[in-house]
């Protein structure tokens, strides 16, 4: 199983728009889905602040401007 790691904060509607994306395709492509706010590290925080929200499998990283359903399903397929 993929593990995936989705960089996030509250109160950030882009980031619930990209959370139901990846449960939306966690079903046909299954992956372990490990959450981080960018608010609990400062390396974190000062690496995302303004790319959020963040996917990142396995080499590949998705910000904001890239996030869509087709671009992470390419991404989820391609890392199989």
């Amino acid at each position: 199983m993929q593990n995936v790691i989705f960089y996030t904060k509250e109160n950030c509607s882009l980031c619930d728009d990209a959370r139901s994306l990846l449960d939306l395709l966690n079903y046909d492509y299954p992956f372990q889905l490990e959450e981080r706010d960018i608010y609990s590290k400062d390396e974190w925080l000062e690496k995302y602040q303004l790319m959020i929200p963040v996917v990142k499998v396995n080499d590949t990283t998705l910000d904001c401007e890239e996030i869509s359903y087709e671009e992470l399903e390419r991404v989820l397929k391609e890392s199989k």
